[in-house]
């Protein structure tokens, strides 16, 4: 199945152009243009669905087109990370567990309310013109670094590759039919969004991503990939636009330049190669001041927040000899508690390696649940 259906927005008129492709056996990818993407597995008893889209409507899409492949019930959604776009439509799927990593639970606690109280001003438009939004979505259940969930005659693997794109990612992988769900790790000719970012470790997560040899892939933004070329070019390009951003950032800090210099030499070097990315304009800024940040020296991302976004506005305006960044213009809509001792770094061993042995459980209740059968008895 490949085909294009539309997405509706709050007053119900036609929106963003999606496509829901079947991209490997029994596994789909909906895939929004200028959005956030979903992953749909069906199983034996059940269906599990990777990121949520950001709001009800965006998740009632969804189902309409999983209810067109199958009457299975959804049971579990994973959340790859804590972003709001990827998250918040989650409960509209009624699932009986929302699994994320711990990391990404910790981060949900400290940092989801503030991404979600800034996500509706910064993007209005990956909102589908919501006035508001979801309550802010909590995990049911986590895991530390690797969990298998059961959907019948179906295993699907859940990895924490490394910090990357957050903390926490997830990446999901579905064996039998070589589909892997890379959430925001991987994007399809779309400037990764670095905000809250591991620049010096996101690349090792694409290696290992690169390790799996998917048949095919559905980044977080963009189209789904399929076929090793495919897949390989569009790792191979959002690793070259990390360490791009990484190198230059971290040059222009040892030269001495400030933030706004910083910024408009970085992007001068970026242009030619990346400004025909989706959402550059838009992340640019804040892909900066993360690169700056951790040039400085400082591992943790910063926490966004009203007055945060504002001051990078007032650092940046002017800057370069062209418009002031997109997401600064008087038009648009309006500290983790972890050292590095929490963050797994695998392998490739860890990666490719038998599933049991490289099923580690979480401390305590969390633990425990992991290890368990997830599919309902009866189901």
């Amino acid at each position: 199945m490949n085909k294009n259906v539309t997405a509706k927005n709050d007053a119900g008129t036609l929106d963003k152009k999606v496509s829901f492709r079947e991209i490997g056996r029994d596994c789909y990818a909906f895939c929004v243009e200028g959005g956030s993407n979903t992953g749909v597995v069906v199983g034996e008893n059940s269906v599990l669905v990777v990121d949520a889209q950001p709001t009800a409507n965006g998740a009632e899409a969804v189902l309409a087109e999983i209810a067109k492949v199958t009457d299975k019930p959804v049971k579990h959604v994973v959340l790859t990370h804590y972003h709001a776009d990827s998250s918040l439509g989650a409960a509209a799927f009624e699932p009986g567990e929302i699994i994320t990593s711990d990391l990404t639970k910790r981060m949900i606690d400290e940092r989801g309310q503030a991404d979600r109280s800034l996500s509706l001003s910064r993007s209005p438009d990956l909102f589908d013109g919501a006035k508001r939004l979801p309550a802010q979505i909590r995990p049911t259940m986590s895991f530390a670094s690797s969990m298998s969930i059961s959907l019948g005659r179906r295993e699907v693997r859940l990895m924490h590759l490394g910090r990357g794109h957050t903390m926490g990612d997830v990446v999901v992988w579905v064996p039998d039919a070589g589909v892997l769900f890379s959430g925001d790790l991987v994007a399809n000719q779309v400037a990764s969004y670095c905000g809250d970012a591991h620049l010096t470790d996101w690349p090792r997560a694409l290696n290992r991503i690169v390790a799996f040899r998917p048949n095919a892939l559905m980044p977080g933004r963009g189209k789904a990939l399929v076929g090793a070329e495919r897949i390989d070019q569009a790792v191979s390009a959002t690793a070259g636009f990390l360490v791009f951003l990484r190198d230059t950032v971290f040059s222009c800090v040892q030269e001495g330049k400030g933030l706004r210099g910083t910024y408009t030499a970085t992007k001068a070097a970026m242009d030619t190669a990346f400004a025909a990315y989706g959402d550059y304009e838009r992340n640019m800024p804040f892909n900066v001041a993360r690169a700056y940040d951790e040039a400085q020296g400082l591992d943790i991302p910063q926490i966004w927040t009203t007055e945060r976004d504002q001051d990078l506005a007032d650092a940046l305006r002017g800057a370069a000899a062209q418009a002031e960044p997109e997401m600064f213009r008087e038009d648009s809509a309006g500290d983790d508690a972890g050292s590095d001792a929490d963050v797994l770094d695998l392998s490739l061993e860890d990666v490719t390696g038998d599933a049991e042995a490289a099923e580690r459980p979480a401390d305590g209740a969390e633990g425990e649940k992991s290890e368990r059968n997830l599919e309902p008895a009866g189901a």
